[in-house]
């Protein structure tokens, strides 16, 4: 089913190690069926591919991009001044269908922006928001937003349970997604007037809303969905690489620390493999943006070949189900929601 798909475009020029590492992500995900669009300059693109063997049977087009937009840009401005830049290309190839989604790790407000004006949003949808997918102890939990809307009204959280949970439903597979809403306490008297506002909205939607979820159960998997504003959103995120970091490291020292430790640690060599997979970021590739026409994806700056890799193949994966399609209908009740908790 996968291969009536167009290719995905692939920023390559976004990211701390591109294009390298992107052009390798990408020659991976070809070299297991998933066909890839490279777009950048073709000369550096061209010589990429040159340095690396056997890709020229693979599934691997390039399109040309002048222009790059660096970290330093200023999102808005740098998308109307470099009008030929590669994350403007990528979503040109997507509004065209020349390209089933797209995915870069470069200037993640230009990748927000270049959506919104590419692509446009479904009707009734306020506001995109960047979808973390989180290695919970079950289950695939998502995130939202994730520091796209640092300052936000009930509406767009609402919107945001709305759009999460069919995201959970119809490209994760979660049959009856649980949704949340992220606040220092679970009883309903606690939060903001925001998370207030928007939790007495969410509990008139037809979906299966939880209530508060506190910041002790963003990895437990009991919530499928959990939302809350951009800012939070990302410091809870980084708050989580960290410790993730931290623990880790003290992992590390403590099995150096005795030969007792080393010996278990090389017993238990296989658990921590795991464990450490199921923790990595690149695992999981990239960031979907929710409320565009159109499938995007934000890897970290840091990618590498495996986040790249990874990023491609679950773009692919939310391009095949169509999702975008079912947007406008998701959040279409949201207004009626809000007035209707408010009257209450």
């Amino acid at each position: 089913m996968t291969r009536h798909l167009a290719p995905v475009a692939v920023d390559a020029m976004g990211g701390d190690h591109a294009p390298g590492a992107i052009v390798q992500g990408a020659i991976d995900a070809a070299r297991k069926g998933h066909p890839v669009t490279l777009v950048g300059p073709e000369g550096v693109m061209r010589e990429e591919l040159a340095r690396r063997h056997a890709t020229r049977s693979l599934p691997i087009e390039v399109q040309h991009a002048t222009e790059v937009i660096d970290f330093h840009d200023h999102p808005g401005q740098a998308m109307r001044r470099k009008k030929d830049n590669s994350i403007r290309v990528c979503f040109d190839l997507v509004a065209e269908g020349k390209a089933c989604a797209m995915i870069s790790a470069g200037n993640s407000g230009a990748v927000m922006a270049g959506a919104i004006f590419v692509l446009g949003r479904p009707k009734g949808v306020e506001r995109p928001a960047i979808v973390s997918v989180l290695p919970g102890l079950k289950g695939l939990p998502l995130l939202l937003d994730m520091g796209a809307n640092v300052d936000c009204k009930p509406i767009h959280l609402v919107q945001f349970g709305l759009m999460g949970e069919l995201y959970s439903r119809r490209v994760l597979g979660v049959a009856r997604p649980s949704v949340a809403i992220l606040s220092n306490g679970e009883e309903e008297a606690k939060g903001t007037d925001l998370t207030r506002a928007a939790a007495g909205a969410l509990r008139g939607a037809a979906i299966d809303f939880r209530g508060y979820c506190e910041g002790r159960d963003l990895l437990t998997g009991d919530f499928d969905v959990i939302v809350t504003d951009g800012f939070t959103g990302n410091v809870a995120l980084k708050t989580m690489e960290g410790t993730a970091k931290v623990i880790g490291e003290h992992l590390k020292r403590a099995i150096r620390s005795s030969l007792v430790s080393s010996v278990g640690g090389l017993l238990a060599k296989k658990a921590l493999e795991a464990m450490k997979k199921r923790m990595d970021w690149r695992e999981i590739g990239g960031a979907p943006l929710l409320g565009v026409n159109g499938v995007g994806f934000i890897s970290h700056g840091r990618s590498d070949a495996l986040a790249i890799e990874n990023a491609i193949r679950r773009a692919r994966e939310a391009a095949r189900t169509h999702f975008v399609d079912e947007l406008a209908t998701a959040v279409a009740p949201a207004e009626a929601l809000l007035a209707l908790a408010q009257e209450n």
